[in-house]
């Protein structure tokens, strides 16, 4: 286990730190080194680039913190590797996270709500397919294995009784097979804009397809997780808006993490969510998903309870 002997914290100095009270290296207290591996997502996907940039943030912003990305298939292969203690922190998407019958895996709790992820049906602007419905029998790719885009790309073909060719293949593979004619069509449930998808649509004619039809059976088979979207007509290149659904994207953590680091990383991300959004990158590597956490949203977890350190947090906020 990861755990245990490497999560030792001085009480007094994560709370100093989550009070920006750190003045000065000469009035720091003495810090026990903590080491955090945060599971983030495949090449080409906003999970890796978020992850990186909460992963440095949280590093820089509390002592004696130093967090570690570890790159993963997503969502469902997060929840695993937190669940088995090969990770401490995790992204995922909301419906993935809750089983079928509404339960939340034991063991697991959140720190906030980060931004939504949007459902993508991609295809090349001559392709066939012009509708859903139109996948039947196509090569289609439906992300990395345990990923977010795999558990609802599975629901929606499943509930559209559409039988295709699926493949696993991750984001920026996919938009590779997808430009040099090897598959048909690609899911990506993910943060608008995508980088896999930007590049894609940069050099090459692309099309959305709409999901509206299919945006309604998710949210009568499944409520609670899913809401109707749109991809705005400035997310890529040359693509007009389309119709969508959307979901919840969490900041998981292991329960047994103790209450004053949680607190500590809680505050961080809501202090300094400018920082998140550039974290030292250039432009091409700006994180604008990050703009879209904040205090009023960032609570809204549903039935995923939240970590007491987080809970801490947000109740001091309202006093």
């Amino acid at each position: 286990m990861l755990l245990n002997q490497e999560l030792r914290l001085s009480r007094r100095a994560v709370f100093l730190a989550a009070g920006g009270l750190l003045v000065s290296c000469s009035q720091q207290p003495e810090v026990d080194k903590v080491h955090l591996r945060l599971a983030t997502g495949p090449a080409g996907a906003v999970y890796r680039r978020i992850g990186g940039a909460l992963a440095e943030h949280i590093s820089q912003q509390v002592p004696g913190v130093t967090v570690v990305t570890v790159p993963s298939g997503a969502s469902t292969d997060n929840i695993r590797m937190l669940r088995a203690g090969e990770v401490h922190l995790g992204l995922t998407s909301l419906d993935a996270l809750i089983t079928t019958d509404g339960s939340v895996p034991e063991g697991l709790s959140a720190i906030c709500r980060l931004y939504d992820s949007h459902l993508h049906l991609v295809v090349m602007a001559g392709s066939a397919i012009d509708e859903f419905g139109d996948l039947e029998g196509k090569r289609l790719s439906l992300g990395a294995r345990d990923s977010g885009t795999e558990f609802m790309s599975l629901r929606v073909l499943e509930l559209g009784l559409v039988n295709a060719d699926g493949r696993y293949i991750s984001q920026a593979e996919s938009a590779a097979a997808l430009r040099d004619g090897e598959i048909d069509a690609m899911f990506s449930l993910t943060g608008v804009p995508t980088p896999a998808i930007t590049e894609l649509a940069q050099r090459h004619s692309i099309r959305l397809i709409p999901l509206d039809a299919q945006a309604d059976a998710l949210f009568t088979a499944f409520p609670g997780p899913y809401t109707p979207a749109m991809i705005p007509a400035t997310a890529y290149a040359g693509v007009p808006a389309v119709r969508t659904v959307a979901v919840p994207n969490v900041f998981l953590v292991r329960d047994d993490l103790p209450d004053d680091l949680v607190y500590a990383i809680t505050d961080t991300i809501f202090t300094h969510t400018g920082t998140i959004t550039s974290a030292g990158r250039d432009d091409a590597e700006a994180v604008p998903e990050a703009w879209r956490i904040n205090v009023r949203t960032g609570i809204s977890t549903a039935s995923i309870p939240l970590h007491p350190g987080a809970a801490a947090w947000f109740r001091d906020r309202k006093r």
